[in-house]
């Protein structure tokens, strides 16, 4: 399949991964141990500042052991915004539990706390030292915020809430390493963060994922649930049924050597989305995405939102733009809206539906080009003249 002419986000591989993955194949350390997996854990920990960081084979399952580790479990309900990748209510409904649809606020395009605010006071009642959605009986397990196209939502209001309600927060940050929140690196505050590592992400180990906890005991739990609950190493005697979920050294080889090129990686990100606001940023009918004043964003994806009078059908403009091989993305489809949720509770969304139905994503490789990103500028400015 060939490839778009200014791809969206692919990987940029311009370090040591030949050197650290030819080390895995001549030692013969190429799966789910070997001193990769255990130095990339280590580091990720450190730049996030946290103790513990268990690696995984992809996002989605960091977010699954993070969910179950936390509590999470067969008929619970889960809050969660409705603006995001399937996964992050796909882990949900793994744990066995059902995923409740809340919107997105203006600013990070990030769960809005008063949305969360209001279905808890009143959609809710505490039972028993349970939080009860009324509706239907279900207990309310935890609140998932997710950090979306590598900005940090608004953590200290929703922060507190939790707190309030004696609820768990698990931070989705599959898009979002290297974001900071009030100075914090995103990930960190709530009871559990999740990173992903695919192809397209900040950086990349092919797949792969991992969860990041202050929490020694929550860490111990998805450390066993990774690796198959396996009690000891002598004996095959587990404690109940757990995941193959370990990333192997290979993928921790790539990732130690993209890890050593992250600063390096965010700034040019940053650079990207500078120069997409400098030149669209003042165009009548065009709103570009800008981070607030708390947040430094990673900038995963550049993104606009576009007038309707400017631009009556985006998605017809998604589709010129490719075919002029300028791969711009449309923004998640909002899962309540998904074939799978038809018949999820969900909250009132106003936000989260303007955002999909206007929004555009830029390409943001690491490697782009200046001339690459005036080439979309051009392409995106001729289509809506």
């Amino acid at each position: 399949m060939a490839r778009p002419v200014i791809p969206n986000a692919v990987p940029f591989l311009g370090g040591n991964e030949w050197a650290y993955v030819k080390e895995c194949l001549d030692t013969g350390w190429v799966s789910s141990a070997g001193q990769f997996v255990d130095r990339f854990e280590r580091e990720v920990a450190a730049i996030v500042g946290v103790p513990h960081a268990i690696a995984t084979v992809n996002g989605s399952a960091a977010l699954h052991v993070a969910l179950r580790a936390a509590g999470v479990g067969p008929g619970d309900a889960v809050l969660l915004p409705t603006l995001t990748f399937i996964a992050t209510a796909g882990a949900v409904t793994h744990a066995g539990a059902h995923p409740v649809f809340l919107d997105s606020e203006a600013v990070s395009w990030g769960l809005d706390v008063a949305c969360v605010e209001e279905f808890l006071r009143r959609e809710c009642e505490r039972r028993d030292g349970r939080v009860v959605d009324r509706a239907t009986g279900r207990r309310v397990a935890a609140v998932v915020a997710v950090h979306l196209y590598g900005h940090p939502c608004d953590l200290d209001p929703l922060l507190e809430l939790c707190r309030r309600w004696s609820l768990p927060l698990i931070e989705d940050s599959a898009e979002a390493l290297g974001a900071v929140y009030h100075d914090r690196p995103v990930g960190c505050d709530g009871l559990a963060g999740c990173l992903s590592f695919n192809g397209n992400k900040i950086i990349t180990t092919g797949g792969g994922g991992m969860v990041l906890t202050r929490d020694a005991a929550l860490a111990a739990r998805v450390r066993s649930l990774t690796t198959q609950a396996r009690r000891e190493p002598l004996e095959w005697i587990h404690d109940e049924v757990g995941f193959n979920y370990r990333l192997t050294n290979i993928q921790a080889a790539l990732g130690v050597a993209q890890l050593e090129q992250l600063e390096s990686f965010l700034a040019r990100k940053r650079e990207t989305a500078a120069h997409y606001q400098a030149a669209l940023g003042r165009l009548e009918g065009m709103e570009v995405f800008r981070e607030a004043a708390w947040a430094r964003s990673s900038y995963w994806m550049p993104a606009v939102l576009l007038d309707a009078r400017r631009c009556p059908d985006v998605r017809a403009l998604i589709r010129d733009l490719n075919a002029d091989g300028v791969q711009v993305r449309p923004v998640w489809h909002p899962l309540h809206r998904q074939p799978p949720f038809r018949d999820t509770r969900v909250g009132p969304i106003r936000v989260a539906d303007r955002l999909w139905d206007r929004g555009v994503l830029l390409p943001c490789s690491v490697g782009i080009t200046a001339g690459e990103r005036q080439t979309v500028i051009d392409a995106l400015t001729a289509r809506l003249a």
